[in-house]
């Protein structure tokens, strides 16, 4: 990429992002409308499938026939090819579609459910929820609630959540329906219903928009993985790559399972291509992980730094967790659990800060945060990692055990420096 052409994104990124940051749900102004037009339809180059979808949807909104709804695609398309870069810029360009969506067609509710999807992405759940609350106020349309049902869930409010989940589903039984489904029956630690409803998701997913489906699969390779059906959960991996090639989410997955199959050099493969391709904090822990397994303690080293540094930025959780598990920084951990807890208290968030608090030996706040993490009856190996021990920490060496030995029956999920402590604490339990 030359100086210049560097130069101009971010010079359109500034102008995009200094109007999304004084938004209000207040008509645009000609100048505002005029700097999110220019940003959203701003011509690019575009080799991938998206990036000529992206270009086809860029050049219908230029037209007078069909505008609205090809400004309106571009604007998901944007915030689909961010799921799949992990790049932020789209963000800014999906949330410049939804303005200029908004200042062609004034009032227009598809700009507000385009914002909304923005703002959820960009962890700005309270804001989101405004917007979720003024759609479903004007009119009963799906994606609203589902919309509502997302930010809910992010800030911990899972019963509301399903009711907007519910609410979705009377309206439309369909793709976007059952993944919502299949997540909720997830985190109420119903495994068999989540494979179930995100099969129905699958066999719903629309074939012009590969994402999903590539999704979908991802979510499904999870889910099998940990019923310790390893075929299984390898073929939903490879099955979303031949949808999305270079899909992130599918490569860790497909990290995973090599990894639960004790190959660790095609794990590192796989999972060196998934960091290439987003770089996400949770992805660089788990391919540190795979390096030190082989003796690479300084390819690790390297990886770790940047998750450290880079990471913090964007998953400040995630960093969290880490950091912790290594006993590495505990302050510093715990003031990265809380920055996030100021955004979202989803069960999460909640078992970072446990554990973040666990690392710095405050455990009696710990014990008491993880009990609300485990209160909607997630099945989730790190939880049960976590909550054992803390436990243990206690002197409750019964309940430790009982939540060690549940984290070792779904040890496939854990990444390896969680895996060697279950063996670690278990066997103190015991003694």
């Amino acid at each position: 990429m030359t100086r210049r052409i560097l130069v101009g994104i971010v010079l359109l990124a500034g102008v995009a992002l200094a109007w999304v940051h004084g938004r209000s749900d207040a008509p645009l102004a000609a100048a505002d409308a005029s700097a999110a037009c220019r940003v959203a339809l701003a011509p690019a180059s575009g080799s991938t499938d998206i990036g000529r979808e992206i270009a086809r949807a860029r050049d219908g909104a230029r037209r007078e026939v069909r505008a609205k709804q090809a400004l309106e695609r571009l604007g998901q398309l944007y915030v689909s090819r961010a799921r799949i870069s992990n790049d932020p810029r789209d963000y800014t360009l999906a949330e410049a579609a939804a303005g200029c969506l908004e200042a062609r067609y004034p009032g227009e509710a598809s700009a507000l459910l385009l914002r909304g999807h923005v703002l959820h992405q960009l962890h700005r759940f309270s804001e989101a929820e405004q917007l979720a609350h003024a759609l479903v106020a004007r009119r009963s349309y799906v994606l609203d609630y589902g919309l509502l049902g997302d930010v809910l869930l992010e800030q911990g409010r899972l019963d509301e959540a399903a009711e907007a989940y519910q609410r979705m589903m009377d309206l439309k039984p369909f793709y976007q329906s059952y993944t919502r489904a299949a997540h909720l029956r997830w985190l109420r630690g119903n495994l068999d219903g989540a494979i179930e409803a995100v099969r129905l998701a699958i066999a719903s997913a629309s074939p012009r928009d590969p994402e999903l489906s590539a999704w979908a699969w991802t979510r499904l390779s999870s889910y099998q993985l940990q019923a310790g059906r390893l075929d299984e959960a390898a073929d939903a991996a490879e099955t979303a790559l031949a949808h999305q090639p270079d899909y992130a989410a599918a490569l860790e997955a497909q990290g995973r399972i090599l990894l639960a199959r004790n190959r660790t050099s095609d794990a590192i493969a796989v999972l060196q291509r998934a960091s290439q391709s987003s770089g996400e904090p949770d992805v660089q822990w788990l391919l540190a992980d795979a390096l030190r397994l082989q003796g690479r303690e300084g390819e690790a080293g390297l990886v770790e730094r940047d998750l450290t540094t880079r990471g913090a930025l964007l998953d400040p959780r995630t960093v969290a967790l880490y950091l912790a598990t290594r006993r590495l920084e505990p302050t510093r951990a715990v003031a990265l659990a809380e920055k996030e807890l100021r955004a979202r208290r989803d069960i999460f968030t909640l078992d970072a800060h446990a554990w973040a608090l666990a690392a710095s030996d405050r455990f009696a706040e710990a014990g008491d945060v993880m009990a609300r993490a485990l209160a909607a009856g997630t099945s989730d190996a790190r939880l049960f990692l976590h909550a054992g021990i803390i436990h243990a920490a206690a002197g409750r060496s019964g309940e430790a055990a009982r939540w060690l030995k549940r984290a070792h029956e779904l040890r496939a999920m854990l990444y390896p420096s969680e895996s060697a402590l279950i063996a670690k604490h278990l066997n103190a339990t015991e003694n």
